[in-house]
């Protein structure tokens, strides 16, 4: 994020609870920029949520082979499987794109991972209906909802 950046749209600036109900309403998740390296947020961010039931769906044209298990798409626009939150691990600068993938499949929710801003990208996804979560972490969203395991 940008210094000069930060969340100006009011009616995407969720707070953790709202973004539990859209975690609690929707279980697919194309996670775009999904990394081999375990030590990576854009790794095991995924794979947390992915080992409490959320369905995973790699998307990094780098990638080489399966990621956590699932078949690694090149692009959003590749993947054939029905997708409910497209979560971004790339550069707030990548999201304008990204978003208009999101559109194009007919993505429920954009969410950009904690760090990640981009104010045109987010009235973008907003006005064509799209719910949208802006620098927030998903499993720090999850785990701090009561019960979280």
């Amino acid at each position: 994020m940008e210094p000069d950046e930060t969340c100006e749209v009011p009616s995407i600036w969720f707070s953790d609870e709202e973004a539990r109900r859209v975690m609690g309403r929707y279980t697919t998740v194309a996670v775009v920029g999904l990394s081999s390296h375990p030590e990576k947020p854009s790794h095991f961010v995924p794979k947390y949520l992915q080992e409490r039931g959320y369905t995973i769906i790699p998307v990094n044209p780098a990638a080489k082979g399966p990621l956590l298990g699932r078949p690694v798409y090149a692009a959003l626009r590749d993947v054939s499987e029905k997708i409910d939150i497209v979560e971004i691990f790339r550069p707030s600068a990548d999201a304008p794109s990204i978003v208009e993938d999101a559109i194009a499949v007919g993505a429920k929710v954009v969410w950009m991972q904690e760090g990640i801003v981009n104010n045109a990208a987010a009235r973008r996804a907003e006005a064509a209906g799209l719910t949208v979560i802006m620098n927030k972490c998903m499993m720090k969203v999850h785990r701090a909802q009561p019960g979280a395991k």
